[in-house]
């Protein structure tokens, strides 16, 4: 059954539906980055709703900035915006359509139609999911990267410009040139503090070309932290054989776990949906729930994904089935990553690990150590050395999270234990393997990035044990460094 409006009513009996008439939604979002987290996660949630007969004037249209996002957008145009979802648990899976998606605004060089819609009174928060490495962060002060030949561009031309947040900033001019008041940013992307850091690129990029706008900005709009937490992967033939079998021809079907977390500060200048009535949390604590989440989480992903992808294992499921590399993960987060989390509600530090080691477990979510390895340029600083720093700080152990380093630097040298190419898998894959190779004989040379380690290269602590670490991996191999820091 080819997925449409049309054939809703038609759709095997298994495979919840949309219960709400989508023809009487009315758009209050629009969201930047609709790819698979998104549709798998809040826009799930607004679904929920919709289910419930409430926020009816919420519905989302999606939107991109890059010449990628076209392909997404014909796909799900094609299916009137509609996408599956199948929820994968290690002995079931069941599917829902999710219709909250009404509309995917067209794609043009200068982003007018964007512009356009996000001027619309209507709209009245805009939401982003445009990647850790994607709100433009000088990652040696993690200040606002001012240099950036896209910024450089939207400064000089801020009528037509080529960056999501250059878009944001020419709607809101024409916004407050009407009288139609702000709206509210929402980064749904795995940074602590991602409302800050929205704001923060805003404000920055508003200011090289319209002070008195920025300032505006800064005063009218809202700009929430929130935490969002689903393993979605990527979908590929399997995904697309999958919910074939199920009886649905849907070009952009989402498979995601049977868990999904979403904390959000209540800040929001322009109306906000029900969100808390379907699951979500409205709290002061954010930054609480971020830091246990993208330590233990997106760090414990780190900890084992590099080491997994060099030892020819190809998803995280099956690296939480090798006892090494499951011994790794406990070892690294019980020693060095727990001791600088909090409890939060609901959760112990402890408990969470333990959470966390049965969802990573999940056989049936095919989640590549490729796709998780992917940009450690941003994710090692984002969600690994923060630990490093706090251990440093407190004097604690870092032997565990400077192995993780060395498997990293190990990984960007391109060759994996059998001696098999990996293929590029950073932005900055080309200079990062000139550098791990290089490390091969001075591993100081690793360490001497400064826009990723800073002055951890003048730490002892840490880069003492990184260099140990490194030099057993490329002189005694992998398996041989790994069983010696268990053993340790």
């Amino acid at each position: 059954m080819i997925l449409s409006n049309a054939t809703l009513s038609q759709l095997p009996a298994q495979i919840a539906r949309p219960t709400y008439d989508r023809g009487a939604l009315t758009p209050g979002i629009v969201h930047i980055g609709v790819g698979n987290f998104h549709r798998a996660h809040q826009s799930w949630y607004l679904h929920r709703l919709f289910q419930q007969g409430m926020n009816h004037d919420w519905a989302i249209l999606g939107a991109g900035v890059r010449s990628y996002d076209a392909a997404m957008r014909d796909k799900l145009l094609a299916q009137d915006c509609l996408t599956t979802l199948i929820e994968l648990s290690p002995d079931s899976r069941r599917a829902e359509v999710v219709g909250s998606m009404v509309g995917y605004i067209p794609l043009a060089e200068g982003n007018g139609p964007l512009i356009a819609q996000m001027a619309d009174p209507a709209i009245r928060i805009v939401g982003l999911t445009v990647t850790e490495s994607g709100y433009f962060i000088d990652p040696a002060t993690k200040g606002f990267d001012a240099t950036h030949p896209d910024i450089l561009h939207d400064a000089a031309n801020p009528g037509t410009p080529r960056t999501a947040f250059g878009a944001m900033i020419a709607a809101l001019r024409l916004r407050r040139q009407a009288g139609a008041g702000p709206f509210t940013g929402l980064s749904c992307d795995n940074l602590q503090g991602n409302g800050a850091i929205l704001r923060q690129t805003l404000v920055s990029l508003a200011r090289l070309s319209d002070p008195d706008l920025a300032e505006w900005i800064d005063r009218e709009c809202s700009f929430p932290n929130s935490m969002v937490d689903c393993i979605v992967p990527a979908t590929g033939p399997s995904e697309l054989a999958l919910v074939r079998e199920m009886g649905v021809e849907d070009r952009a079907p989402v498979t995601h776990e049977n868990f999904r977390q979403w904390v959000i500060e209540d800040d929001f200048c322009a109306g906000r949906p029900d969100w808390d009535r379907v699951g979500a949390t409205f709290s002061q604590a954010v930054h609480d729930f971020e830091r246990m989440k993208i330590r233990i989480l997106n760090g414990g992903h780190q900890v084992i994904a590099c080491a997994g992808d060099l030892m020819g294992i190809e998803t995280i499921a099956g690296c939480m089935q090798s006892p090494a590399l499951r011994a790794l993960f406990h070892k690294v987060e019980r020693d060095e990553i727990l001791p600088h989390v909090a409890a939060v509600p609901g959760f112990t530090p402890d408990s969470y690990i333990d959470l966390i080691d049965e969802r990573l477990s999940n056989p049936a979510i095919v989640d590549t150590t490729r796709r998780v390895a992917f940009d450690g340029s941003a994710r090692q600083p984002g969600f690994i050395l923060p630990s490093v720093r706090d251990g440093l700080a407190r004097g604690s152990p870092v032997s565990g999270l400077a192995f993780v380093t060395a498997c990293w630097a190990r990984y960007c040298t391109g060759v994996r234990e059998d001696g098999s190419l990996i293929a590029p898998n950073d932005p900055f894959w080309d200079d990062l393997t000139q550098v791990a190779r290089a490390a091969k004989s001075d591993p100081r040379a690793w360490l001497a990035m400064p826009t990723i380690y800073g002055d951890l290269a003048e730490a002892p602590a840490f880069a003492e044990p990184f260099a140990d670490w490194l030099g057993i991996m490329h002189r005694d191999g992998l398996a041989a460094a790994l069983e010696r820091y268990l053993a340790a």
